[in-house]
């Protein structure tokens, strides 16, 4: 559930406090990872010297531009496949394309 990180001025007033609270600038979330993958986050987390919550947000970035690179590679195999139209090859271009869809 996102929580969104409010801008909070000081009793002071102080315009300077109210800016280090927003540190970041964007929405909060939090996440139940299960045991295994948490530990496999953490590992991720040491080996970078980085916190969690910067691991997991690496790990979402990297998984959303492999996938998007998934993608641009199923389109481009895709468009290479449809000039060449083999019939009988119908079935084995079948399962590469799955194969990159599902990213197996």
């Amino acid at each position: 559930m996102p929580h969104l990180i409010e801008n909070r001025k000081s009793s002071r007033g102080s315009r300077e406090a109210a800016s280090k609270s927003n540190v970041g600038g964007g929405a909060r979330y939090t996440v139940g990872l299960a045991p295994s993958l948490a530990h496999q986050v953490e590992k991720y987390a040491k080996a970078n010297d980085s916190s969690m919550s910067k691991a997991i947000a690496s790990l979402v970035r990297i998984g959303l531009e492999g996938q998007e690179l998934r993608k641009r590679e199923f389109l481009k195999k895709l468009k290479a496949n449809l000039a060449d139209a083999d019939p009988s090859r119908e079935d084995e271009l079948v399962d590469e394309f799955r194969s990159l869809i599902l990213g197996r």
